[in-house]
């Protein structure tokens, strides 16, 4: 049984005596305990070391006393597992080859057998999960299809995605063939995290924003909900966390993927996204991660605003505090670890 089960219950839109927190990218640059491990190997092989992989995940546990772990991985490795060479400097970008934009390219990218590909993260997972001892969930992740489908197509980063959408607008059936296939990767992948000890999944829609609310449902939601889907058929009582960033206009769509929570971008107030919602899923988030750059008066203040946004909790609400997107490398740890405990002790009074 979890010592710490807070984040599990509010994400099943159970009672709390509190809000729970974490924040996405939690095991990373701002700590100088991560920078000592990553001193020593390349981003990859440090995710492909378990062992490396579970130390860098606890070390928020231990050092900020967040309520879950999320492993740490990267979104990119799918990319890889089908096919594809990946490259992630930290310092210049990322890079992948070939780019796929042809349907030769498509065929070549295979459906991989996840134990022979991927089977480090599993690894790290069950590691990760023995050394936890039961104090905190832990989290498994993928990246959502359309954010993997643009990695492929565009070979990197985008600021217009223009080769991805040039796909989606002149061969549309193509475009759906990828993200069909990536979506079966992803839905496998998330399995077997589950299997090896993930106690919830998050799916990051990274790029969600670059599409319009009909082109999200037409390329983007169908695969997100096929994912959570395959996980709540066979594992009804994992919750599921969609983070679809900055898609505040289509909130009700995101929900009626069957996700048990919803990831918020800071631009949205998230008292209106709980009122448009109605509870019906719990709410993540949202606070702006450049808050962490400010005084601890002025973090404390603007953590205090979201809950106070969130209001009172009902027998069918839930909230976990996290960031509307993921922490910043020069931020301060002290900063983090000071909204952690402010958190902690603010939020009971809406419980």
């Amino acid at each position: 049984m979890l010592k710490n089960d807070l984040f599990l219950r509010a994400l099943k839109r159970q009672p709390c005596s509190r809000t729970p927190i974490w924040v996405m990218r939690q095991a990373g640059r701002y700590l100088p305990e991560y920078r000592a491990v990553r001193e020593k190997t390349d981003f990859l092989t440090l995710c492909k070391t378990p062992e490396l992989a579970a130390e860098v995940t606890i070390q928020p546990v231990d050092l900020m006393g967040v309520d879950a772990a999320i492993i740490f991985s990267d979104i990119l490795v799918v990319n890889e597992a089908m096919g594809m060479n990946v490259e992630i400097i930290e310092t210049k970008g990322i890079k992948l080859t070939p780019v796929i934009r042809s349907q030769a390219d498509i065929d070549k990218l295979i459906v991989p057998d996840i134990d022979e590909k991927l089977g480090y993260v599993m690894d790290a997972l069950r590691l990760t999960k023995k050394e936890l001892d039961n104090r905190v969930p832990l989290i498994g992740f993928s990246g959502a299809a359309w954010t993997l489908f643009t990695y492929a197509v565009e070979g990197g980063g985008s600021k217009n995605y223009a080769f991805a959408k040039k796909m989606m607008y002149r061969e549309p059936q193509m475009a759906h063939q990828l993200l069909r296939k990536i979506t079966e990767t992803i839905s496998a992948y998330l399995l077997k995290q589950v299997e090896a000890g993930a106690d919830a999944i998050q799916i990051f829609d990274s790029w969600a924003s670059a599409l319009s609310e009909d082109d999200y449902r037409e390329f983007a939601l169908p695969y997100i909900r096929e994912n959570v889907q395959a996980v709540k058929a066979k594992y009804p009582d994992i919750p599921v966390i969609v983070f679809s960033k900055d898609c505040n206009t289509i909130l009700s769509d995101i929900a009626d993927t069957g996700c048990d929570a919803m990831g918020l971008g800071w631009g949205i107030d998230i008292a209106k996204a709980r009122k448009e919602l109605n509870d019906r899923v719990a709410l993540q988030g949202n606070m702006d991660p450049t808050v962490l750059y400010g005084t601890p008066e002025k973090i404390k203040s603007e953590a205090a605003k979201v809950l106070r946004q969130f209001g009172q909790h009902t027998a069918s609400s839930g909230h976990v505090f996290n960031l509307g997107h993921g922490i910043l490398p020069d931020v301060d740890p002290a900063n983090l670890k000071l909204l952690v405990e402010f958190v902690k002790e603010e939020s009971a009074k809406y419980h």
